[in-house]
């Protein structure tokens, strides 16, 4: 599969030009959020002791779709929800510095990952030259998937709370979420 992304633009407008930026409305709106912003004194140990593992598709509104507040969970994501490296050591600082148990894993429909393969990282190579150091981890059976997910945090030997680790598939055309028998 070829990378159909459009190449970024050469130079970033300058601070000041007439053509504002994505970034810049960002700043902008947090300058508004700032401005009436009251420090919640929360602590940084999530209330109901769970970190959830999502995709970072824009269409998942975690807190919408699972009735949580702010301070309630851990929101770890990347591509696809997929357990690697970096989300085994974003659950273990959870769990062992800031009190975690519980796992909840989400993948989705309509993902991304669905469409890639390994092809996507030697046709970065063959554009830039360098072949990045990650794997994709694509996956055709989201389910499976999600099984493959729980048994990595299950198995992981940093993890000490891995008896709470359930998996979902979230449908972005109901918003449902369709949980995943592990043993399957």
């Amino acid at each position: 599969m070829s990378i159909s992304a459009p190449k970024p633009p050469s130079r970033n407008p300058s601070p000041g030009s007439s053509r504002p930026t994505v970034t810049d409305r960002l700043v902008e709106a947090n300058a508004e959020y700032a401005a009436a912003f009251t420090d919640p004194g929360m602590d940084a140990r999530p209330v109901l002791k769970v970190a959830v593992v999502a995709c970072m598709d824009a269409r998942l509104d975690l807190h919408a779709a699972l009735g949580l507040e702010l301070g309630d969970c851990h929101t770890i994501r990347n591509a696809g929800g997929v357990v690697t490296d970096d989300i085994i050591r974003s659950l273990t600082i959870s769990q062992r510095a800031l009190g975690t148990r519980s796992v909840v894993l989400i993948h989705h429909t309509g993902c991304g990952l669905l469409d890639l393969t390994e092809d996507f990282r030697h046709d970065i190579e063959a554009e830039v030259g360098q072949r990045p150091a990650w794997a994709v981890e694509a996956f055709k059976d989201l389910d499976q998937d999600v099984r493959q997910s729980m048994q990595r945090v299950r198995t992981s030997p940093f993890l000490p709370y891995t008896d709470d680790v359930r998996g979902f598939v979230f449908d972005v055309t109901t918003g449902r979420l369709r949980e995943i028998d592990p043993q399957r």
